[in-house]
Parts: C-alpha cells; sequence; structure tokens
C-alpha cells in the first residue's frame, strides 16, 4: 500500500511539473502560433488537467468528483453533494438542520436548479403548473438617490432591487404567504438565412410577469432571465490568477480588433473589498462562496454567515414574510446553513470534474477546431489557462486547463441586451461562457437550450444570437459552406 501511494504521489508531481512547463514554453498565450490542426496539442484531452473526470460520460458526467480529489476528502464531497440535493422545509420544523425555507423562494434544494449539476431550462409552456424552477429573473430598478449612485460607483452594491419584489422573483411561497409572480415568456421568430441557402429561425423572447402577488412591479422595473449554469470545473476557475484573466482585458480597445473584453468588479464579502468577478452571467461574484451564499438567500430564502438575513430576498414591504419564523439555530452559528454545512456545500461546488474530451483526434473536430481558431472566436472563448495556487486544495493548483473563457465581459449586441445593469457590466454585456462539458448537455440534462436564458435551441443557434464585439465571427460562421459549419459544431460538441 505504501509503495502504490508514493507511485501515486510521484506521478501527480510529475504530471504537474510537465504542466508548469508546457505552461512556461507558451507563455499562458491562449491559442498563440496555433499552426498545426492536423493533431490535438498536449493535454488537451484532459481539460481540467489532471483534476479532469475519469469516469463515463454518461447522465452522471457532470456529478463526478476532481479527478485527482484526495482521498481523504472524498468523504467531504459526497457529504458536500447530499447537503446540495437535500430538500429544505419550511420553519419551525423537528429537523433543525433542515429548516428556514423561504418565506419566498425559487426552489427547495440547489439540485432542484442545477439538474444532474448541469444546465437550466426555460419553462417548456405556459402553464402555470409547468414552472420555470431552473430558471429565475432578476429583478432591480434604475438608481433614483446620490447615495445609491455613489453605492453603484464604488461597487458596494451591484444594482438597486426592486422596493417591493426584491433582487429576483420568487415564483413559490411556503403555506399561509404568497408567491411573487409567473413567468410569462413570448417568443416571435427571427430568421437567418446561411450562405447555401438554408434558414434557420431563431425564437426571440419577450418577458413578463402574471400574477403579480404583492401589487404592480415599477413601471421602470429591469428583468434579466437566468437559467442555472453547469457547475462543472468552478474551483479550477476560481483557481485562475486574476492577473492572467486582466492581461486579456482590453475596455478601450486599444489594439483596434474590435474585441473590447472588460473585468466585472464586485464586493466581496469575506474580504470586505473589491475583488474581480468571476462567476455568474455577468461575473457578478467573486467567488464560488459568495456565489453559494447568494443563491441559498436567493433562490432557497437560506441564511449563512456571509449573508445572514433568515427572510432571504423579502423586502421591508413584504411584512408577513419579514415577520415569518425562519430556522436560525444557535447550534449553526444563528444562521440556518451553518459553517461546516456551507463549507462541504462550496467545497462540492469547486470540485465538481470536468469530463474528459471525446474525439480530440477526429479528423472533423479538428478542422472544426481550426475554424474555431480563423473566425475569431478564441478572442472570447480563449482556450487554455494554467492554474495558480488555489488555498487548502492543491489539487487543483497548477494544472492545464482548456475552459474556453477570458472570463471577461463582453458587448454580445442588443439582440441579447437584457437591459440590466450588474456592477460594471451594462445591459449587454455578459461573461465568456466557459464551453467546456457543452457537449454532453443532451447526455446529462435532456435538452440543447443554450445562452443565458436558455433561447436558443442548439448550437448554431446560440452561435448566430451572437453580436456586438462577436458580430464578424458570427458573419463568418454564416458564411461557411454547410460541411465546414457541421465541422465547426462537431468541435464545440467534444469540448
Amino acid at each position: 500500500m505504501q509503495r502504490k501511494l508514493l507511485f501515486c504521489c510521484l506521478t501527480t508531481s510529475v504530471l504537474t511539473l510537465g504542466t508548469l512547463v508546457f505552461a512556461q514554453e507558451n507563455k499562458l498565450k491562449p491559442g498563440t502560433g496555433q499552426t498545426d490542426f492536423t493533431k490535438s496539442e498536449p493535454g488537451e484531452a484532459l481539460p481540467g488537467g489532471q483534476a479532469t473526470s475519469r469516469k463515463s460520460n454518461d447522465r452522471n458526467a457532470y456529478s463526478h468528483s476532481s479527478g485527482n480529489l484526495p482521498i481523504n476528502r472524498e468523504f467531504d464531497f459526497k457529504i458536500g453533494n447530499g447537503i446540495f440535493k437535500k430538500l429544505w422545509v419550511s420553519a419551525p420544523s423537528s429537523t433543525q438542520s433542515s429548516d428556514g425555507l423561504g418565506p419566498l423562494y425559487n426552489a427547495r434544494a440547489c439540485q432542484r436548479c442545477h439538474l444532474k449539476d448541469g444546465r437550466g431550462h426555460p419553462p417548456s409552456t405556459d402553464d402555470p403548473k409547468d414552472n420555470a424552477v431552473s430558471m429565475l429573473i432578476r429583478l432591480s430598478v434604475p438608481p433614483n438617490t446620490d447615495k445609491e449612485k455613489k453605492d453603484l460607483a464604488a461597487y458596494l452594491i451591484k444594482n438597486v432591487p426592486d422596493p417591493v419584489y426584491g433582487g429576483q422573483l420568487q415564483d413559490f411561497a411556503i403555506k399561509g404567504h404568497l408567491a411573487e409572480g409567473d413567468i410569462h415568456i413570448d417568443y416571435s421568430d427571427v430568421p437567418v438565412k446561411l450562405n447555401g441557402g438554408t434558414i434557420i429561425t431563431l425564437r426571440a423572447p419577450k418577458y413578463s410577469i402574471k400574477n403579480p402577488g404583492y401589487g404592480a412591479l415599477s413601471p421602470n422595473i429591469q428583468m434579466s432571465p437566468r437559467i442555472a449554469n453547469p457547475m462543472i470545473g468552478l474551483g479550477l476557475l476560481e483557481a485562475i490568477k486574476a492577473k492572467d484573466i486582466l492581461a486579456n482585458a482590453d475596455p478601450d480597445d486599444k489594439n483596434s480588433d474590435g474585441i473590447s473584453g472588460k473585468p466585472n468588479w464586485v464586493m466581496s464579502i469575506k474580504h470586505k473589498k473589491v475583488m474581480l468577478g468571476r462567476f455568474g452571467w455577468k461575473a457578478g461574484q467573486p467567488s464560488i462562496a459568495q456565489q453559494t451564499a447568494g443563491a441559498f438567500a436567493g433562490d432557497i430564502g437560506i441564511s449563512t454567515q456571509l449573508i445572514s438575513d433568515a427572510h432571504g430576498d423579502c423586502t421591508t414591504s413584504q411584512k408577513d414574510c419579514r415577520s415569518a419564523p425562519n430556522g436560525n439555530s444557535p447550534k449553526y452559528q444563528n444562521v440556518e446553513a451553518g459553517k461546516t454545512m456551507f463549507d462541504l456545500v462550496t467545497f462540492y461546488s469547486q470540485n465538481l470534474a470536468v469530463p474528459h474530451r471525446r474525439g480530440a483526434d477526429d479528423p472533423q473536430v479538428l478542422k472544426g477546431k481550426e475554424l474555431f481558431y480563423k473566425s475569431g472566436c478564441i478572442a472570447c472563448h480563449q482556450p487554455k489557462f494554467v492554474t495558480g495556487n488555489l488555498p487548502g486544495q492543491t489539487h487543483l493548483s497548477n494544472q492545464l486547463i482548456w475552459p474556453y473563457t477570458d472570463m471577461l465581459l463582453h458587448d454580445m449586441g442588443s439582440g441579447l441586451a437584457d437591459n440590466r445593469p450588474e456592477g460594471a457590466a451594462n445591459g449587454q454585456e455578459w461573461r465568456t461562457a466557459p464551453l467546456w462539458g457543452i457537449g454532453l448537455t443532451k447526455t446529462v440534462n435532456g435538452h440543447t437550450f443554450f445562452l443565458h436564458d436558455g433561447r436558443a435551441r442548439n448550437l448554431l443557434e446560440a452561435i448566430l444570437w451572437h453580436g456586438g464585439e462577436a458580430e464578424a465571427a458570427k458573419q463568418k460562421v454564416i458564411e461557411m459552406m454547410d460541411s465546414d459549419r457541421r465541422n465547426l459544431i462537431k468541435f464545440i460538441e467534444s469540448l
């Protein structure tokens, strides 16, 4: 046994050293110098480095632990998974470790939004019974006071919540309380003609809220629909050095390439300072811990030490909600999800592994890769980084990873605009979504709805919605021959 453990340690050390040498030789400049598309690059088959999942790419492909997770942390991962899946109940309850739901909420468990740890979807019909559990709508209003404007400028707040409905619409409520309303979507057709004559019909959504439970919404309400993001590889993204992300920022487009990636800046509750935003559709959270606390509070109505309000997103205008019993307990540091529980969920979220690549050396995939690079897609979807040192999780540190994102905000044009600012992000800007694992969406989640609101029904539709900084790259895809477009999609599906 000792010899086996020694061999494993030595193997891991050699692989890590190889990653560092490879990174230094390539100077961490994603995509630069890529001229040979006849074969895959070293490390490409393991998009999460040595943390890549070693297990089958089946329906559970997004739910495996980091491939190099130390065996003594596997128990923590499994317990975190249990908490991620567990259903919360309203307070008071005999199960003190599970009470405190709501009073207003979007889901009773993390897993209800992140289905199989994967991608959410919009509702399939307008029937209220067909709820959008894995979709929610963020709410805000423009700033009205000098204080609100100053707080926004200083990144003390990311936006101004609606005075009655708060920061997001909760479409469920515990017994005796009213839900805030139902999401309603009207779709209209947008035809796009491709080279060769094929016409692709996109669906453009228009959002409204039916059955508002607390009176009319503000006339100047800002609504942003969001489906749940996949959970894979989050710890690796957190481990990327901030300086490596910022090195690719060019907010004033000084190099005149038409790409103006910029960082989002948000207040870290833990560190009490403004930090680089990394997570969420607009990079509105600086860490997985803060993203987790925000989801506990806004989506389930559960308090944590980071966000300790036991009534979640209930506003002062919702008096019954504010006066409802809560599940705060001295046993759990006077919050509903105590430190141990919260840390385990965060650890679980950090260690959901990226699946391994499929067909990286397939000739059609390699041709598609060449088209992806030469069309300019890598200007935003930058292929690779090397992670820095993540405290307490050395297995995620110093890994060559292939997430296909620059982690920056980009103007995606008016077609994808939600017209709702978030921190430094304006109403047309979105964080470049990571592409790793995207080809397994159908396998894991049973659908292929993409983009922030699931409007795209397949990968080609998602590409055709790109505008703004991505307009030139999209036009190249439109102008491709059908066979080239198929190869491009085949490459993306291999990620």
